[in-house]
């Protein structure tokens, strides 16, 4: 964990703050990096800290009994991990782990329920990111229930680019089969049809979009659904 220089209005909620509000929460935050891999809390852990992403993604898994996990959803730079505990005291349902670098803007849990107690506009600024959250989690789930891994895989690549603001994503094979839910074998078979396809070149640790029209067309409906939920109107 490394601390950064602070540009917390790269994230799309900080940035719909009015002045007043960020001035009022702003001393309360510290810029926050954190590499690849790195879990944020737990299932039943209680949320201690929330986290606004600058840049980056966090992926949030459902974990089975026996340690197999299948991810819900993923936050970047449009949303906040951890919100809903600015609502009261919050235990994680999920894994939250860094799926690409993180620099996030971070707030303890108890001084944001202060911010939330005294400025309304900021709790429905957070209800209305769970609400977005929500619907990216049941879409998520029905795209994981009916539709092929190319298309699961290229929604993936997807999602992680709009995140990224760029064609280049570091990711492994085992980060990717945990993701999605599937075997390692599974994710370099698909991938390498997504190559063949000339889609995307994909190297040990790193996915380069070639053709991002075409890599749109391999996918299903649940991106742009995706997409569209997590986009929030100010």
């Amino acid at each position: 964990m490394t601390f950064q220089t602070s540009e917390p209005h790269a994230n799309r909620l900080l940035a719909m703050l009015t002045r007043s509000d960020f001035l009022d929460m702003s001393p309360l935050m510290t810029t926050i990096s954190l590499d690849q891999g790195v879990v944020i809390h737990r299932p039943g852990d209680e949320v201690e800290q929330v986290w606004f992403p600058q840049e980056g993604m966090v992926s949030l898994l459902a974990v089975m009994a026996d340690g197999r996990a299948v991810e819900t959803a993923t936050v970047g730079h449009e949303g906040v991990v951890g919100g809903m505990a600015g609502l009261g005291l919050h235990k994680a349902l999920t894994r939250a782990v860094v799926q690409l670098p993180l620099v996030a803007s971070r707030i303890s849990a108890a001084a944001f329920r202060e911010v939330v107690r005294s400025h309304e506009s900021i709790r429905n600024l957070i209800v209305q990111a769970n609400d977005a959250l929500l619907g990216q989690v049941q879409i998520t789930a029905a795209c994981n229930a009916l539709h092929p891994i190319e298309a699961r895989l290229a929604r993936w690549i997807l999602q992680s680019s709009d995140r990224t603001r760029g064609d280049e994503i570091p990711l492994t094979q085992e980060l990717l089969s945990q993701m999605l839910g599937v075997t390692r074998g599974s994710v370099s078979e698909v991938a390498s049809k997504l190559q063949a396809a000339g889609f995307i070149r994909y190297i040990r640790g790193n996915i380069q979009i070639i053709d991002r029209p075409g890599l749109e067309r391999a996918t299903c409906e649940c991106y742009f659904a995706i997409r569209a939920a997590s986009t929030l109107q100010g």
